[in-house]
């Protein structure tokens, strides 16, 4: 967290709600604060109110909401912690940062959870209200962390979090279990003061969720004011802070999570065709939030069914490729293992759909809300047969919007299914999104054919092997469909060896020519260097920064980044070639790098993290300099 002074330290803020106290303020290029507390302590709802303010002020933000696995884990159990990570910054970001400047912690387990990544000399902010005897036993604590000496390399605030909001709402007639659910809400006002964030934004949301429960309302907006003003009328804090606005590229923007991204790309990708958008899904996390956010856009002729297992999911969509629609279907790694023979059906008869998914650790239940990429295998080999299908992966979260936009034109175009990777982090974590320009947009016009008095054949071929998608019912179209081999052309079935094996090289002949149809893979940082960093999916962000981290100390490096991982863009093993040495980092045990390996038979070097978190910045950093150094 760099800064400097402003002036002399004389200067002071001046937020919505007012200040009267003259406190030095510093400003500060950017800061991340992380909420912990029980899962049913709003640590999520206080991030995202923090994430949209700053947001509306015009900082740069990246998110990292961290989950609970369990439903309904003990409460004050280390078990039972949820957490959300926030940077905000006056540069652009690509990470919600390696640590946290700022802890704000409302139980002991949550301080035990998370101190560890808590920068030295950061900023502590504990609800000592809930360090009872009780409390602290749950959390395995044999001493009080905040009497016990083990925080004297931070700066620790004690505040009574519970007895202040009890206070601030007793005559809101609200019992003392809906008082304390407010306690989030002081928090956030208590770290608005510290950064110069205003209230209002948290206020109108406020008033409009709790519309119908006036005394709800009222709680939580006094709740949120107590905090600000406690920041403002308390001794203990002798500094503010100011992070200003970002300098970002012109536009419109709004905040998105990864999954809206999905979202949105795919209602926009329907609309240029001029196509229903059909979703098939059923819920599983860290996927389902695509479906709820599909179902509120049923104006926008989005058609969402919830199916009652993955199967159903998948076929219901693969149906409504056949009937000429746009479909598509999202799941996690487990439901994309129930999903494998209906993708198997889906190549055979060559029908267009996007098959999401948003990958956590496993196998089987695994991890269910940490993030991994180790589905990658499964995406490329995982069916039965020669079953080819093109797969593709966002960066960030704003990128998937435009994956999956890309998602829909590669299986319009050519054909078949597509396999849309994103994970966890990209999934749950926010940043800007600006808001494109239709000029921008791809044409994704599709013509189904006609009858032309001419005999039809469903199998007939254009220049990118790409079959007609005949609507069902057009009259001199009919064909035959299924999962039995197809007979070239006409679509028969056939037992022919020599047909099989010409249809299984079309089909994969199909998915290869994809290779021209892509982006070449760009080189980020020296062209010239020694070292290449290669990364897919959600590493983007750490990879770049540690990229120009290393480089901005006189040190040559480069990254690249793969988005079309079957297949290879045409360029990658000339850019591969290119460098002496090139590393991967990964979250899984070096899925990537087997393919990198096999295909173009490149020496390269695993780096790999398998904890359900994503890598940090300094840990690629480390790798870096340690490859560099010999």
């Amino acid at each position: 967290m760099s800064s400097s002074e402003t002036g002399t330290g004389a200067g002071t803020a001046t937020p919505t709600a007012g200040s009267t106290r003259q406190v030095p303020v510093k400003e500060l290029d950017h800061v991340v604060v992380r909420f912990a507390g029980d899962s049913g302590d709003g640590m999520q709802l206080a991030g995202t109110q923090l994430t949209n303010t700053s947001a509306a002020v015009g900082n740069d933000i990246s998110t990292l909401p961290d989950f609970p696995a369990e439903i309904r884990a003990p409460a004050g159990s280390l078990a039972g912690v949820s957490g959300f990570q926030l940077n905000f910054s006056e540069r652009m970001v690509h990470t919600p940062g390696d640590g946290c400047d700022v802890l704000v912690a409302m139980n002991p387990a949550a301080l035990k959870t998370n101190i560890a990544d808590l920068a030295e000399g950061g900023t502590v902010i504990v609800n000592v209200d809930a360090f009872t005897k009780n409390n602290l036993q749950k959390a395995g604590c044999d001493e009080n962390p905040l009497e016990d000496g083990s925080l004297s390399k931070y700066a620790v605030y004690k505040v009574q979090i519970e007895k202040l909001i009890t206070e601030a709402t007793k005559d809101t007639g609200l019992g003392n279990k809906a008082i304390l659910r407010t306690k989030n809400f002081f928090a956030l006002g208590l770290v608005y003061w510290l950064y110069d964030r205003p209230l209002d934004t948290t206020e109108g949301w406020i008033s409009t969720k709790f519309a119908k429960v006036p005394a709800v309302a009222e709680a939580n907006l006094r709740a949120l004011r107590a905090g600000f003003y406690y920041g403002e009328t308390t001794e203990a804090f002798q500094t503010r802070y100011r992070v200003n606005r970002a300098v970002i590229p012109p536009g419109r923007y709004c905040k998105l999570t990864g999954n809206e991204a999905v979202a949105m790309g795919m209602i926009t990708a329907a609309k240029l065709a001029k196509k229903t958008l059909f979703y098939g899904s059923y819920p599983i996390t860290p996927a389902s939030d695509i479906l709820h956010e599909l179902s509120k856009h049923a104006n926008y002729d989005v058609k969402t069914f919830q199916a009652e297992d993955e199967i159903a999911a998948v076929t219901s969509a693969l149906g409504a490729a056949f009937a000429g629609e746009f479909a598509s279907t999202g799941t996690s790694g487990p439901g994309v293992a129930l999903k494998g023979e209906a993708l198997g059906l889906a190549v055979m008869t060559e029908l267009p759909m996007v098959i999401v998914n948003v990958q956590r650790g496993g196998p089987s239940t695994g991890l269910p809300t940490k993030t991994e990429q180790a589905d990658l295998m499964q995406a490329v080999y995982g069916r039965n047969g020669e079953c080819p299908i093109p797969v593709i992966a966002a960066a960030t979260p704003g990128d998937c919007f435009w994956m999956a936009i890309e998602a829909f034109r590669i299986a319009a175009k050519y054909m078949t299914p597509v396999m849309f990777l994103t994970d966890g982090y990209l999934a749950n974590g926010a940043e800007p999104w600006r808001l494109p320009e239709m000029s921008e947009l791809p044409d994704l016009t599709v013509n189904h054919p006609q009858a032309n008095g001419k005999e039809f054949l469903p199998y007939d071929r254009d220049e990118v092997n790409a079959r007609p998608w005949a609507v069902p019912g057009t009259k001199g179209l009919e064909h035959r469909i299924g999962g039995l081999e197809k007979a070239n052309l006409t679509g028969n079935v056939s037992y022919d060896p020599e047909n099989h094996e010409s249809m299984v090289r079309l089909r994969a002949a199909k998915v290869d020519g994809i290779a021209k149809d892509v982006p070449p893979v760009e080189i980020h940082g020296d062209v010239d260097a020694d070292l290449l960093v290669l990364g897919w999916g959600s590493t983007y962000g750490a990879i770049v920064s540690a990229v120009d981290q290393v480089r901005e100390t006189g040190k040559k490096v480069a990254s690249a980044h793969i988005k079309y991982l079957h297949p290879f863009p045409s360029n990658l093993g000339d850019v591969l070639r290119s460098f002496k040495r090139v590393v991967i980092p990964e979250m899984n045990m070096g899925q990537l790098l087997v393919m990198i390996r096999s295909r173009y038979l490149i020496d390269a070097i695993g780096f790999n993290k398998i904890q359900g978190k994503p890598f940090r910045i300094q840990e690629v950093v480390d790798k870096i300099e340690e490859l560099l150094e010999g």
